[in-house]
């Protein structure tokens, strides 16, 4: 795991110029890889490559990036891990011998030995280049069973390559700076450069407002982008003059034409396929067919030269990954969970007792209120660019833990999006399926009455039917849900209905002056996946929206910035397909969600240890807001503050943040989203 940076393009100075400028570029890094670091440049070419690197696999100086291909050709700084990466260099091995073009008459299956690789390490980085040399970029890249994002020099072509994993596990920026390319793994290397800007875009902005983050491929800046997931970008680079040191007046040239990403692998086309050829075995059959896959995921990501564990919330996903991780290992597993006092809120009790079910290394840690509140003015630096899920506060207090302890941690992440475990799954069909039928002006009637208690009101009567509801009826803030559910019944089809409930501010242009919200996959129509279920198209919005956009990047930088390395297991793209193949009658059944994936789960943990209400993993910022933070709050809230930074339209922010104050809504969601962009503002 590591950090990676660099740049290609114009600009003034000699190799030791731009020697010292990625250097210190990488610096800004040296949290995502504090063991080692290295910069590679070519001034003639204007193209810099730095790196910093947490030692995970061969943990000796034959690691060190940038590293050059055994041939020369290639030079590559890369951030992640490649878990297949012994089959690969199997794989290449076998090639040393190869069948000759053109053998004597009786020779047939005679074979010549090909050129050979002289390995100088076991690191995949290594592997990696070999694979470059032999197959080309795109057909590695599907070869690749990991988490990487990567800058891949081409001496010969004069190509630099940038990529990405498939489900976007790693991060990767990229854009221009007058006429220079730069990239990096975080938006801090890039604030490094001299030609460095930062011009806020205010139509990211509203989008930020919208979903509480910024989608792919924006960013917080113009002129500054994502690279999207499963994708590479390939600017080749043309010239003239061949002196050492490069000036403005060399006739470089970038290729335009190159910068449109390559897709290797197409979640879209990947849930397509899989829903027009649905698997027609039976359960059974589906489950040991599941159970096959993870542990093959599990066991090839537990592999590593430092100490490693997992995150254990106590959920279906978390303590399937566990588990399974146990049943591989021949010693206790390390295992982290992080509880608080606040009723609602805690969920290591639970953790505990699947732990001691399993028998791990069990290592909990109580934060008081004030503990998990000082994490508020490090969020800003830890993210870069406005972030605002406020489960980032325990999701890096967790890693903080986990940090002490070992070097790599597995998380469960994916598990609801592959196997139908959200909420607005069941709301959001249910909802459709009662009032999608129903002409607009009854259905206002309708949302009217969800209204005519207050968020308050209804938590306390759901409270006092509790024994009496059923166990999907169970759920946190229900008054809450029920008034924002009410602004959505009156929608005009399932589409607009997934997009309301996955919006902080549902009309984000009346909040953000001057800005227009630009097309993502959830308002542009001709990027839908084609599927006739509407479950299935919330789902497959989910996996190329929130999850890398939020979930990944919530927890790579969380754990990034205390130098812990996560992986993913459940987002295997070997799992991801299988799981598009699964009929929605196995992962939803009896009103119950990820049905497939608890069944793996029972076969290593009992049923009655599992079945309970989820709490999830937040702390309760709402009260807070209230408490606390409530002067804070008020300082980056307030009206004359809002005018002269002129970002914000007062009135509608002003108008939520009573509201909330006094209790007639719990706003904390919107709120997060503008304090944190607040926050991050001020430290900019």
């Amino acid at each position: 795991m590591c950090g990676i940076t660099g740049f290609l393009g114009s600009g003034r100075g000699c190799e030791e110029d731009k020697r010292s400028l990625v250097s210190s570029m990488a610096a800004s890094l040296i949290h995502r890889g504090p063991d080692d670091g290295g910069v590679w440049v070519d001034a003639a070419v204007a193209i810099a490559l730095g790196q910093r690197r947490l030692s995970i696999v061969d943990l000796s100086p034959l690691g060190h990036q940038p590293m050059v291909s055994a041939s020369g050709r290639y030079v590559i700084s890369f951030n992640g891990e490649i878990y297949n990466y012994r089959e690969l260099r199997a794989e290449i091995e076998r090639e040393y011998f190869s069948p000759h073009p053109n053998p004597l008459p009786g020779g047939e299956g005679m074979e010549i030995e090909s050129k050979q690789v002289k390995w100088r390490g076991h690191s995949d980085t290594e592997v990696m280049l070999e694979a470059f040399e032999r197959w080309g970029i795109e057909a590695s890249l599907k070869k690749f069973v990991g988490m990487f994002a990567f800058a891949l020099w081409d001496r010969q072509e004069r190509v630099l390559h940038l990529a990405r994993d498939r489900l976007g596990e790693k991060p990767l920026y990229y854009g221009w700076l007058d006429k220079t390319l730069v990239f990096a793994s975080e938006l801090k290397a890039l604030r490094v450069h001299p030609a460095w800007q930062g011009e806020i875009d205010r139509d990211a902005l509203s989008l930020y407002m919208r979903h509480s983050y910024i989608p792919t491929p924006y960013s917080i800046y113009k002129g500054i982008y994502k690279l999207p997931p499963a994708s590479f970008l390939s600017i080749s680079i043309a010239t003239s003059d061949e002196k050492k040191c490069f000036s403005p007046q060399s006739t470089h040239s970038l290729a335009a034409s190159s910068l449109s990403p390559v897709y290797y692998w197409s979640a879209k086309s990947i849930a397509e396929s899989g829903a027009r050829d649905l698997l027609t075995v039976g359960d059974e059959e589906a489950v040991q067919q599941l159970e096959e896959l993870l542990r093959g995921s599990i066991k090839g990501q537990m592999v590593a030269d430092v100490p490693l564990g997992a995150f254990l919330s106590g959920g279906i996903d978390s303590t399937t990954v566990v588990a399974m991780m146990q049943a591989q290992s021949s010693r206790p597993v390390n295992t982290f969970t992080i509880g608080f006092n606040e009723a609602g809120y805690n969920e290591a009790e639970h953790a505990r007792e699947v732990a001691s079910h399993l028998g791990t290394n069990h290592t909990e840690l109580y934060v008081t209120a004030e503990q998990a509140r000082a994490v508020i003015p490090q969020l800003p630096d830890l993210y870069d660019e406005p972030f605002a899920d406020s489960s980032q506060i325990p999701t890096f207090l967790v890693a903080q833990l986990a940090r002490q302890h070992v070097t790599v941690a597995l998380s469960g992440d994916g598990g609801d999006e592959l196997f139908g475990g959200y909420n607005r799954y069941f709301w959001g069909r249910n909802l459709w399926r009662r009032f999608g039928w129903m002409p607009r002006g009854l259905r206002g009637a309708a949302a009217s009455g969800m209204t005519l208690l207050s968020p308050r009101a209804w938590d306390q009567l759901f409270a006092g039917l509790g024994p009496l509801l059923p166990s999907q009826l169970k759920q946190p803030q229900v008054g809450d849900k029920l008034h924002k559910l009410a602004g959505i019944v009156g929608v005009r089809d399932p589409e607009e209905m997934y997009l309301n409930l996955v919006s902080q501010w549902p009309n984000p242009e009346s909040v953000v002056k001057r800005s227009r919200e630009l097309a993502t996959v959830l308002n542009d129509t001709k990027d839908r996946a084609g599927l006739a279920d509407f479950t299935q198209r919330m789902m497959y919005l989910d996996t190329v929206t929130y999850l890398p956009d939020d979930l990944l990047v919530k927890v790579d930088r969380a754990a990034m910035g205390v130098s812990l390395e996560t992986r993913v297991p459940l987002l295997d793209h070997r799992v991801v397909e299988f799981a598009w193949r699964v009929p929605m009658s196995m992962k939803i059944r009896d009103g119950q969600g990820k049905w497939l994936l608890r069944q793996v789960l029972y076969r290593y943990v009992p049923q009655e240890l599992m079945d309970r209400p989820k709490k999830g993993f937040g702390v309760p910022i709402d009260s807070w807001l209230r408490g606390p933070l409530r002067e804070w709050a008020e300082d980056l809230l307030g009206e004359s503050r809002l005018k002269e930074e002129g970002f914000f339209e007062p009135e509608p922010i002003r108008k939520c943040w009573q509201e909330h104050l006094s209790g007639v809504r719990n706003w904390q969601h919107p709120l997060w989203c503008i304090l944190m962009f607040q926050a991050w503002l001020e430290r900019s």
